[in-house]
């Protein structure tokens, strides 16, 4: 594999250089196949044709003149510019997540599939009855179809004063605040904010208050692998202005940005799992794939665990069986599986 920034992560840029770069990341393999599939990890309109026209930017991408934009077609009339045609088909990257997880079913019957992801943003798909989907009228009701929830736009849950804060500090406020309160862009800022906020009410000794105060950003990984017990030496925590009393009220006040956002998560899992209406057979339970970094890396509050125990808790009363998965390269397997439809 070869990883590349995404064009407008740190610096903006116009449509043409947007589409430009990614015609370059695509040249090395192109003569590979004459099919691509794309996995897009962004808010967008899917057509028949099996493009997709870009909604609106999340994970703070400074990329304004590509929203509107049909990407699968963009990046072909890049590749045919320099002599090659090639068919491009689009897929978000939860969507191709579940078409992984229906490789499991291979070895084990599931009744349903989900695909979630919580790494840098986040994101869930399920598998919907057509009859259930009132907003189309095109659709054969006797079929399915997988559904992008974009649940990390979802705003009807109650924000803290510190996302609030963090919030408006973004390019999109009052956008994405589900994925803001979990995900792993946000959650070393949203901690900088509670940190910042608790100087002013007095905590930290002065040298740590002064210390924090210089900081232009606190990453995510530096706060996680302090709060996790295991920072590296390069931790801006570990600095002489830090008492171990310091210490411990950074731990205390952030370690909950952490379990938080795991309780969170195992809402999100829960309600995707109730929303297939499967499971009901402990035999054939519902399949989970769940990819992303700040689901498998994130060492504070137990992460992990604690998303699994709360999941557990908000399904037992319905008594419906699933079963999470991790398929390596989930995003990767799926486009690839799309691609060739």
């Amino acid at each position: 594999f070869m990883k590349s920034e995404m064009p407008g992560t740190k610096e903006e840029i116009g449509a043409e250089a947007f589409f430009e770069a990614f015609a370059d990341f695509v040249m090395p393999l192109v003569e590979r196949s004459g099919n691509i599939g794309f996995c897009f990890s962004y808010a967008a309109e899917v057509t028949p044709e099996c493009d997709a026209r870009l909604i609106r930017w999340s994970k703070q991408i400074k990329a304004p003149e590509v929203e509107g934009r049909l990407i699968g077609t963009g990046l072909k009339r890049k590749l045919a510019m320099r002599g090659h045609e090639r068919n491009v088909v689009i897929l978000n990257d939860t969507v191709a997540t579940l078409l992984a997880g229906k490789s499991a079913g291979v070895a084990r019957a599931y009744s349903a599939y989900v695909g979630f992801i919580l790494g840098t943003g986040t994101n869930t798909a399920y598998v919907e009855q057509n009859a259930r989907i009132t907003k189309r009228s095109d659709l054969d009701p006797a079929g399915s179809m997988v559904i992008n929830v974009e649940s990390g736009a979802f705003r009807r849950i109650e924000q803290s004063v510190f996302d609030r804060v963090m919030d408006a500090a973004t390019n999109d406020p009052g956008h994405y605040t589900f994925e803001k309160m979990i995900s792993g862009a946000y959650l070393g800022t949203l901690g900088f904010v509670v940190l910042k906020e608790a100087i002013k009410a007095g905590f930290f000794s002065a040298a740590a208050q002064q210390a924090i105060v210089s900081w232009s950003t606190l990453s995510n990984k530096h706060l996680d692998d302090f709060c996790g017990g295991k920072p590296t030496a390069d931790n801006p925590f570990l600095a002489g202005a830090f008492t171990a009393e310091d210490h411990a009220l950074v731990r205390a006040l952030c370690t909950p940005v952490y379990a938080r956002s795991a309780i969170l998560t195992a809402i999100n899992l829960a309600s995707a799992i109730l929303k297939t209406g499967a499971g009901l057979d402990p035999a054939r339970p519902v399949c989970v794939n769940v990819d992303g970094s700040t689901y498998y890396r994130t060492l504070s509050a137990d992460f992990q665990a604690l998303v699994q125990r709360e999941l557990a808790a908000l399904l037992k009363p319905y008594g419906v069986a699933y079963e999470l998965v991790k398929i390596d390269d989930s995003p990767v397997i799926g486009a690839a599986v799309a691609g060739l439809m």
